[in-house]
């Protein structure tokens, strides 16, 4: 593929983001677009992400994946995929833009199309595992598509014996993740419910104090009854839309569908925001590698009688 490759746009420990321009106009590529590379012998994530998007199909919730090709650039053979470009970079980025809060009205509207884009995910036997703003990509028309399927996982796929995993983003983990290592559709809306509790306040679903640790919040999250604060300032219907997402059980936690029809987003206005509205950031955009603390960027194992002699 002719492209010439850009400025980057974001990292992580899987690959790097640039901005690339097509060369050769074409119908199914348009002329600019986000380039994920990374070296060949560490493609193993990023190809795991193409062939997910590719099983996924089309979705306007769900970023699309144009194409892939190989390269050799400065010594190194690449591979990488060709992405939609997300003017409005993340909505990370735009809570920031608009003072670390979202209206109810942005709230209602970023959370039906998050959902609608959770469903077409289960509905095809996937479960994304990273849930989170920064992995919620804002295009120019306000609206806005789920990105990063580096960690996600067919439903009910496990290889070999089952061991002891961390997968994700601490902080947006479900109790069954932390207690049993179990990534089944019910843990992205947990971390759905701790999305749309970030967008409202401005801050983590999971208050912590500054002598608390990782260990500590994984405790927290997976022992006891206690559940991730609910805005007071939240309408009566987004409090029972979080009380919906945030059930210990995953039995009994609502799924997508469901959610779908509760009043909070059922009755979401459709209104197109403007670019004003919109906020976009006066820097390059940044994409869904700007993790918060305690983000993983891999599948983390940890053996079962550790995690009991930080319990006991």
């Amino acid at each position: 593929m002719d492209f010439i490759r850009g400025g980057m746009l974001g990292s992580g420990s899987f690959a790097t983001v640039y901005l690339a321009t097509h060369t050769k106009q074409s119908l199914n590529f348009p002329s600019i677009t986000a380039v994920k590379s990374s070296e060949n012998y560490t493609s193993h994530f990023l190809q795991k992400e193409k062939h997910i998007l590719d099983c996924l199909g089309s979705s306007p919730h769900i970023i699309k994946c144009f194409g892939h090709d190989f390269t050799f650039e400065n010594g190194e053979d690449c591979y990488n995929i060709f992405l939609e470009y997300a003017a409005g970079g993340t909505l990370s980025d735009q809570l920031k833009n608009h003072g670390g809060k979202f209206s109810e009205t942005l709230i209602r509207r970023y959370t039906r199309s998050v959902l609608e884009g959770l469903k077409h995910i289960h509905e095809n036997g996937f479960v994304h595992c990273d849930i989170k703003l920064e992995n919620i990509l804002v295009f120019d028309n306000g609206n806005v598509k789920i990105s990063d399927f580096g960690l996600a996982k067919e439903t009910g796929l496990e290889h070999g014996e089952k061991k002891l995993e961390f997968r994700g983003t601490p902080i947006f983990m479900a109790p069954e993740s932390v207690n049993d290592s179990v990534y089944e559709s019910p843990v992205n809306i947990w971390a759905l419910g701790c999305a749309v509790v970030e967008m409202i306040t401005g801050k983590p679903a999971w208050i912590m104090s500054s002598k608390e640790n990782m260990w500590s919040l994984m405790i927290r999250i997976g022992i006891g009854k206690e559940l991730p604060l609910i805005p007071d300032e939240l309408s009566e219907e987004g409090k029972y839309f979080l009380k919906k997402c945030f059930v210990k059980d995953p039995l009994k936690r609502w799924s997508a569908e469901m959610l779908l029809k509760h009043p909070f987003i059922s009755d979401d206005d459709e209104t197109v925001l403007s670019m004003k509205e919109l906020s976009l950031p006066l820097m390059s955009p940044r994409t869904h590698f700007d993790f918060i603390q305690w983000a993983f960027s891999t599948v983390k194992t940890l053996p079962t009688e550790r995690l009991q002699q930080l319990v006991t």
